[in-house]
């Protein structure tokens, strides 16, 4: 994976004043052609690498740029490390946790033994969404399309996309591409992508970061009103938190919020049953004892 070999190849210069390709290749595991791409990676990133020729020549930072190892601390390391570990928990690899027992074989004090920040990003879907995601990158990596039959609220379609950003976000894994179909760039979830399959390779163009602000899209327009037993407090505050409702006298909870799509509000109060009574707006309170009598009847004799 090359982000986590690129941050490796970094850690090692930061705590040897010099090592050569040979080294680095035997300790990545890669060719030489490999880790002279890296390096070139890591000097268009701005850091200021040196390679020297001869017998005592070698691969090192710039002196007068180097950044001092105390820079790092150890609660900094932690923190890192933890990042890169989260990336374990939805890969269905050990490779960052490989990666760190290879750096921490020097003993070096950048390296904290311990680990006290834990992150799991996996999801009931681990076992489907690990070679998914693995797939992805490696169509990004290697600029190949993807294909893929995309299931969404107005229908299935097959789609073909140039992917650019893994993402995740709102507790769910996304990949952003453009799409040769819509001819535009699009955010896709992957627990809605099947049967995905590589394709041709592609020019990679220059991609825009993707705007994932709430606003953007999630752009809201319903005003909610609902009316929520005193029980349901705890979910509540856990899905919206505490500025989302005010307590009456009653003890009964006046939720207010603004909501983006009036399918997902119906559902959403389903989960509460006879506990909630959506008020505003009226339209939709119709349209939710219409959905109520219809199963009603549903459930009716055998």
């Amino acid at each position: 994976m090359k982000i986590d070999r690129l941050i490796g190849i970094l850690a090692i210069l930061l705590q040897c004043e010099k090592t050569t390709a040979p080294e680095l290749a035997e300790k990545f595991e890669v060719s030489r052609r490999t880790i002279s791409r890296d390096i070139d990676a890591l000097c268009r990133a701005g850091i200021p690498i040196v390679t020297t020729q001869g017998q005592n020549g070698g691969i090192s930072i710039m002196e007068g740029y180097k950044i001092d190892s105390t820079l790092l601390t150890s609660a900094d390391m932690q923190a890192i490390l933890a990042g890169l570990r989260s990336l374990d928990s939805v890969s269905g690899t050990n490779r960052v946790a490989q990666l760190m027992e290879k750096l921490s074989a020097g003993a070096s004090t950048l390296m904290p033994g311990g680990q006290n920040i834990l992150i799991d990003l996996s999801s009931w879907y681990k076992a489907s969404l690990a070679p998914k995601i693995e797939l992805v990158r490696q169509m990004m990596d290697t600029q190949h399309l993807l294909s893929f039959r995309y299931y969404a609220p107005k229908g299935e379609s097959w789609r073909t996309i140039e992917p650019y950003y893994l993402i995740f976000r709102w507790g769910s894994w996304y990949v952003w591409g453009y799409c040769n179909d819509r001819a535009d760039y699009r955010l896709f979830k992957l627990n809605r992508m099947e049967e995905l399959a590589a394709g041709e390779p592609f020019a990679a163009r220059s991609a825009p970061m993707p705007d994932l602000r709430h606003e953007r899209i999630f752009p809201g327009g319903i005003q909610v009103k609902v009316l929520f037993e005193a029980g349901c407090k705890w979910r509540l505050v856990e899905e919206f938190g505490t500025a989302c409702f005010e307590e009456l006298a009653d003890g009964r909870l006046l939720f207010h919020a603004d909501y983006t799509d009036a399918e997902n509000l119906m559902t959403w109060l389903l989960t509460f049953r006879e506990k909630a009574i959506l008020l505003e707006p009226k339209e939709l309170r119709a349209a939710l004892v219409d959905s109520l009598k219809k199963m009603e009847k549903l459930y009716e004799g055998d």
